[in-house]
């Protein structure tokens, strides 16, 4: 028995390569498979599975393209009534692999139809060695069961018998192989180790030490980080079964007359994906915003309309095809082109062009503390903001603004700040899209603001996916 992990940092997805002497399967893989085929190619094994525990709400699944590529059998969850040709299994039954054995558990509470795959390598007895428990137990966390609307409440109570009548009665050696880790919002405070084992989250794991059903669902369903908006979308593209990324066509370059005529168009829009410094000096007028350096793939499935076709500015074509492939594996499909030559190209033909004020957190305390004609927009989560914030701050996330925008003075000067300046410049695209005319983006953030002397360290910003649950969540330990 053989097992090999891999990870996608951004999104923070762990899929897992199991493997035997001459066969192996793969469990939850990303939908970019070149990793799995080489990785199998290397162990000198045939891939025949592809295993998936449910139905994902974060990212685009590989089951498709790996079946596709490969031959492979998919197995997938029986009540997730999937359309496309799978072996759909259900409590109990097995999949045998070489010397190994997963036998089914169905573990609902993150997701309806979620199951687990207990796994015995046979060689050294029937004793469980691991188990591939998808999105029902993290390190240090549990899944979130509010992803359903209208369902959290009963989600938690599944998720809590899943946890306590299933996973939690086997051995603590047995090691748990989860398929997020620090960085998901598929849970509320992962940890950053990739796999765990039964005993060390029985010892360690807040969740858990939850001791009655109803503090379970109380805790579970409150306080929870928002979902971003492709969590709706990605269950079902994976349950019919997504495009397959060799359908899909490749990136082109257009030159600047092409690039404008398009644009013009509708149902067209600029995506500029270079650093926030660039973005604010020099950028196509509406452009949306995401730094490619930041958490690029989980903001573009959160904010960038669905129906639209994209096109990408970039520092070279080689950032763009990295922009396209992350926006593949949120289920953002509609980028058909880049702009040849980037925006200095753009320039150069006498095109015009829109900036935004970039300061630093010394300037703003010079200019807004005690100002009375200014807005102070701080665009992080809820949890960040209660933390430590400016006074006076307003406090509205970063995608709420293509909603909010609107209780916003567009009249009065803007100063948007988040923890580094990413979210901020995302932020400072949407106002300027919606008519607001003087935006400074705070360079550095809340970060740069606390470094400066002129706050504490914000706990969340320095460390965001450290343990919070047990010292804020008043269930724990009852």
């Amino acid at each position: 028995m053989l097992l090999k992990h891999f990870f996608v940092p951004k999104i923070a997805h762990s899929s897992y390569l199991l493997a035997g002497r001459k066969t192996c399967a793969v469990i939850d893989p990303q939908r970019d498979v070149d990793v799995y085929i080489h990785a199998a190619r290397d162990l000198g094994v045939r891939i025949t599975h592809v295993i998936e525990t449910h139905l994902h709400a974060d990212f685009i699944s590989g089951h498709l393209e790996l079946a596709s590529r490969t031959g492979a059998i998919i197995v997938a969850p029986r009540s997730a009534d999937c359309g496309f040709e799978h072996r759909a299994v259900a409590e109990g039954e097995t999949i045998e692999l070489e010397n190994m054995r997963l036998t089914v558990w169905e573990t609902p509470g993150h997701t309806p139809e979620h199951v687990s795959y207990v796994v015995s390598d046979q060689n050294r007895g029937s004793t469980p060695v691991g188990v591939f428990a998808g999105d029902t137990l993290f390190v240090g966390d549990v899944g979130r069961p509010d992803l359903f609307p209208g369902r959290a409440a009963e989600l938690a109570e599944k998720l809590y018998h899943s946890l306590h009548r299933k996973l939690l009665t086997l051995p603590d050696h047995c090691e748990v192989y989860p398929a997020h880790g620090a960085g998901s919002l598929c849970g509320r405070s992962l940890g950053a180790k990739w796999q765990t084992t039964i005993g060390y989250e029985r010892l360690c794991n807040s969740a858990l030490k939850i001791a009655g059903v109803d503090d379970f669902i109380r805790s579970l369903t409150s306080a929870m980080p928002p979902a971003p908006d492709h969590f709706s979308r990605c269950s079902g593209i994976n349950r019919r079964g997504p495009e397959l990324c060799s359908a899909l066509p490749p990136l082109e370059e257009w030159g600047p007359d092409r690039f404008s005529r398009q644009l013009a168009l509708p149902g067209h829009a600029v995506l500029d994906v270079r650093n926030y410094s660039a973005f604010s000096g020099q950028h196509i007028p509406g452009s949306w915003h995401l730094d490619l350096n930041g958490n690029f793939p989980t903001f573009a499935g959160w904010v960038l309309p669905t129906d639209r076709d994209f096109l990408l500015v970039a520092d070279s074509y080689d950032d763009a095809v990295k922009a396209n492939v992350w926006a593949r594996r949120v289920g953002v499909d509609r980028i058909v082109a880049c702009l040849d030559g980037g925006i200095a190209g753009w320039a150069v033909e006498g095109r015009g062009t829109a900036r935004i004020s970039l300061i630093s957190a010394r300037e703003l305390h010079d200019r807004v503390i005690g100002a009375a004609d200014t807005v102070l927009l701080d665009v992080r989560s809820p949890s960040e903001y209660a933390d430590e914030h400016i006074g006076g701050a307003i406090n509205i996330p970063a995608p709420d603004l293509r909603q909010r925008a609107r209780e916003l003075d567009p009249d009065k000067p803007v100063y948007i700040i988040c923890s580094t300046g990413n979210r901020s410049s995302l932020a400072a695209s949407i106002l300027a899209q919606n008519g607001f005319r003087s935006i400074a983006n705070v360079a550095g953030g809340m970060t740069g603001y606390s470094a400066a002397g002129y706050a504490r360290h914000c706990a969340v910003c320095i460390n965001p996916h450290g343990p919070r649950l047990e010292e804020n969540d008043p269930f724990v330990g009852k």
